[in-house]
């Protein structure tokens, strides 16, 4: 269980940091992938360069909540 809250901490951090990337390159990149989900995708491809590094540590994040899942034993 404490590894499925380590990679959800993983994953919170990782889309915080995505979003000061988007509020970095401008207010509105930032207010729209905060409200609208799919403009967070047109912002990692045309902006790969700022948004790499939190998409990888979110990617980082699903894995190990996906490991701590089939580590639990069924209940």
């Amino acid at each position: 269980m404490l590894l499925i809250y380590l990679g959800l901490a993983i994953f919170i951090i990782g889309g915080i940091g995505f979003l000061i990337a988007a509020f970095k390159n401008s207010i509105l990149w930032g207010l729209g992938c905060l409200i609208f989900y799919p403009i967070s995708i047109i912002f990692l491809i045309l902006y790969w360069q700022e948004a790499k590094n939190p998409f990888f540590l979110q990617l980082i994040g699903v894995g190990v909540i996906f490991a701590g899942s089939m580590v639990m034993p069924p209940q």
